[in-house]
């Protein structure tokens, strides 16, 4: 990676045997595993549904995603037919005041519409029949970013990538990439809708090899330049939010771009990247980094580029194949990942068996550092260890104690069902939530608060005291380390 926060697991790498297949059946502890890393984690049930499956199969349900269309938020707000109610001209004419007042109303109704996607993606993570879609959608957004309301990206837009995403889950990267440079939200925020010929933007040219296919000193700055050549003429109407070309806006001179020669478009500056050996090993990187473990072996990332050149980028082969691989479930990648603000919070509820995710969570998600569609620059959120900071440790902690609650162990499809004795109870929840991941002594303090240590109270779990100290007890197993990473 090109910024700390990222490191490599200790240990040593197996190259020979990495990326071959897994064989025999999945155990409880690495059916979590690929519950957190396909998806948010897994309630008790859905981990022992998997726990019985061959790891072909258990992987196979997850890349194979149902059709069926989720439903869509409740508020996706778009200007543009207010816009259009006044037309240019009508909007050029109106007096300051009146302009003031009509920009008002359009933010605070983006304001109110962000809101409702953000919750509606997030219950869309923690309830949707292909978890690995969402995933891949949620990683996307932190690879190609864009921010909603900023330059004029409404949320209807940043609905519409969010979509294109989810269209292009296990699809094909190139053809995304493609996609994704000739989005809406993307020409906006990158500003392709100022690139014309004669007057290239760099912005957008630059970005697409520095940051979403190819590293850094991968590229010259000439380069920069004919690719910003090469995309000219893209625009965009505010009166109906679509993209559109216009030929007469378009360099169409000869354009040398990474070796090559002729008279490049934008689709032909994709096809010569994804062309080249390096975008293979980054986009290997980018998996890697994103389903194992931070930082891997140059070894590694050549094999899994070996294999995304052999598949033309088609992702559903690749990810069934890393899914399943030995180095997928070594004992290096288990919980080598730092979970997201997003993951963590989706995770919780999956953990609990909660049905829904509530509005809480979006102020909570802000002081743990990730707001969905707010991304804080062009190159997303740093990840890995950065996470984590000793502010972001206690806003954590903070929302686990909001939602975890008598009304909590209500909702929760297993929560109500520990034993009454004190040991199996905390058995119960250490096994179900971090799948025995946690040290003796911490078991020891978890027995402790089950038992009413350091109390007046009746020692034995009882029907008086069992709400109180269940909830205790699940806030202080979701507390221990483990169930910080994935």
């Amino acid at each position: 990676m090109d910024f700390g926060g990222y490191y490599r697991p200790v240990g040593s790498l197996d190259a020979g045997a990495a990326l071959a297949p897994r064989a025999g059946t999945l155990d409880a502890r690495s059916a979590a595993h690929l519950l957190r890393r396909a998806g948010f984690g897994g309630n008790p049930g859905e981990i022992a549904r998997y726990a019985a499956m061959p790891v072909g199969a258990a992987v196979e349900s997850l890349i194979r995603f149902p059709n069926v269309p989720g439903a869509a938020p409740d508020d996706v707000y778009s200007p543009a037919s207010l816009l259009q109610q006044y037309g240019a001209q009508g909007l050029r004419a109106l007096g300051d005041v009146q302009t003031k007042a009509l920009y008002r109303g359009i933010r605070e109704q983006e304001q109110r519409s962000v809101a409702s996607i953000q919750l509606w993606w997030l219950n869309r993570m923690l309830s949707s029949a292909a978890p690995l879609q969402e995933k891949m959608a949620l990683l996307y957004h932190g690879h190609f970013t864009s921010a909603v309301v900023i330059k004029g990206i409404s949320p209807a837009m940043i609905y519409n990538q969010n979509q294109l995403f989810r269209a292009y889950a296990l699809g094909n990267l190139r053809e995304l990439t493609r996609n994704v440079a000739k989005d809406p939200a993307m020409l906006r925020y990158l500003d392709g809708t100022s690139n014309v010929a004669g007057q290239p933007n760099e912005n957008f040219a630059r970005e697409l090899m520095e940051l979403y296919t190819l590293g850094v000193d991968h590229y010259s700055e000439e380069d920069v330049r004919q690719s910003a050549r090469a995309w000219t003429g893209w625009r965009f109407d505010r009166f109906n939010e679509e993209a559109f070309f216009v030929p007469r806006l378009h360099d169409d001179g000869v354009k040398t771009f990474l070796g090559q020669t002729g008279n490049f478009d934008g689709d032909d500056v994709v096809n010569i990247i994804f062309a080249q050996p390096q975008c293979a090993r980054f986009f290997a990187g980018w998996l890697l980094n994103s389903f194992v473990y931070n930082d891997p072996e140059p070894e590694l990332v050549d094999q899994v580029a070996q294999m995304l050149r052999r598949h033309d980028y088609e992702l559903a082969p690749v990810m069934s194949a890393l899914l399943r691989s030995n180095v997928f479930y070594s004992e290096r990648a288990y919980r080598a990942l730092v979970k997201s603000p997003v993951e963590f919070v989706v995770g919780a509820h999956k953990a609990l068996g909660l049905p829904e995710i509530g509005p809480q969570a979006l102020p909570a998600l802000r002081q743990m550092g990730q707001v969905l569609f707010y991304p804080p620059n062009v190159a997303g959120w740093p990840g890995g260890q950065n996470w984590l900071t000793s502010a972001t440790i206690i806003q954590r902690q903070n929302y686990l104690a909001r939602i975890v609650n008598s009304q909590s162990l209500e909702q929760s499809s297993w929560l109500h069902e520990l034993p009454m004795q004190v040991k199996p109870a905390a058995q119960k929840l250490v096994a179900q939530i971090l799948q025995g991941d946690a040290a003796p002594a911490a078991i020891f303090q978890l027995e402790g608060l089950l038992g009413g240590a350091g109390s007046s109270a009746l020692a034995a779990l009882s029907a008086e005291n069992y709400d109180e100290r269940v909830s205790g007890a699940a806030y202080l197993t979701m507390s221990m380390p483990a169930f910080q990473l994935a």
